[in-house]
């Protein structure tokens, strides 16, 4: 699944650069995440960056329109850095 940034956000600005798969970028008002370009960090981290260093609670969430199992985000991840 890809990640989704809600209205909680504060655009601190931590998560844009730890995103490996530079996901995430300002949107309108808040910082939107691009659901194919989010791996939630599978094959480069154990769990995703941008929760990680998000100050505000469930700020950063699972996107329930891009539900993806592991091994598709793993996929993605192989296709985003050309390793396919």
């Amino acid at each position: 699944m890809a990640l989704l940034i809600t209205s909680k956000c504060i655009n601190c600005d931590m998560c844009d650069p730890e995103c490996p798969n530079e996901a995430i970028t300002m949107g309108a008002e808040i910082y939107e995440i691009d659901p194919d370009r989010c791996t939630e960090c599978k094959g480069h981290y154990d769990k995703p960056t941008c929760q990680s260093v998000c100050p505000i609670t469930n700020c950063i969430i699972t996107d329930p329109e891009h539900v993806e199992t592991d091994d598709e985000l793993l996929e993605k991840f192989v296709t985003l850095q050309g390793l396919a």
